[in-house]
């Protein structure tokens, strides 16, 4: 009864602010259903592609796994990258050869695996996802096609979150102390620039050369115009080495060479 009598004196001020704030509060509750319904139709898609790659494909086998995973995609909805965007991402990884990756949204492992199979046998691979779920599946496919923990590692975390910890993965090996040579993003678009800017301040990108991926799934230039605007200002120590309708690579530079961007599309 307290509760009520307090609160009639405040029934104006609620009515008008929620008047006045209900189309944002509409807006921020379709979103935050929009986000659920993703992430539980996100969970199906990961658990009913695993469940196929699984069974269908030869254990041990990196490239019979990848096959799976396209032949999958060709009749059901599928969170892997495919093998257009994956050819692409091959021909930056066979040129740039690098030995410490890292790739910010593993979705179903397909493209972990893509990476693993083209690095040298020292070469590791850290690998962000933020669904424990997600991690989990992403981690089994990753060893079925045949690669070992020794080679790479999952953590289950925002981007945010864990790209602060990477220099403490990095550090016992003192081969690793420079950063990473390759950066895959392909978790959400909005977090591409800040993600950038926390592995530039904590000195995680190889000021001798590293590319950063930037995964375009939804096509629309609109998605990474702020971070491709950023990197337009800052000519002196990074550039659009190549641009495509679905992935873009930036080539990052800190050392006194001259940064080369003659192939971009």
């Amino acid at each position: 009864m307290w509760l009520i009598a307090v609160s009639v004196p405040l029934l104006p001020a609620i009515i008008m602010v929620s008047s006045r704030y209900r189309v944002k509060v509409f807006k921020l509750y379709h979103q935050a259903v929009a986000w659920v319904l993703r992430m539980m139709r996100g969970r199906v898609c990961v658990k009913s592609t695993h469940a196929f790659v699984f069974s269908e494909c030869t254990h041990g086998k990196a490239d019979s796994v990848l096959e799976t995973f396209d032949l999958y995609a060709e009749t059901h909805p599928s969170l892997c990258i495919g093998p257009e965007i994956g050819e692409a991402l091959d021909e930056v990884v066979r040129r740039v050869r690098p030995s410490r990756v890292l790739e910010l949204g593993m979705h179903c492992g397909y493209s972990s695996v893509r990476l693993l199979r083209l690095l040298p046998p020292a070469g590791r691979l850290i690998t962000v996802e933020l669904d424990p779920l997600t991690a989990d599946l992403g981690e089994e496919i990753i060893l079925v096609a045949g690669f070992k923990h020794s080679q790479f590692q999952v953590l289950t975390s925002s981007s945010a979150e864990a790209i602060p910890t990477l220099r403490s993965l990095l550090e016992p090996d003192q081969r690793t102390s420079e950063g990473f040579n390759l950066v895959l993003m392909d978790h959400d678009p909005q977090q591409y620039l800040p993600d950038l800017l926390t592995l530039e301040k904590e000195a995680l990108l190889c000021s001798s050369g590293c590319s950063v991926i930037l995964i375009n799934r939804r096509r629309r230039a609109k998605d990474l115009r702020e971070i491709l605007d950023h990197i337009k200002a800052r000519a002196d120590f990074c550039c659009i080495k190549t641009e495509l309708q679905f992935m873009v690579e930036i080539l990052y530079q800190r050392e006194d060479t001259k940064v080369e961007c003659d192939d971009k599309i």
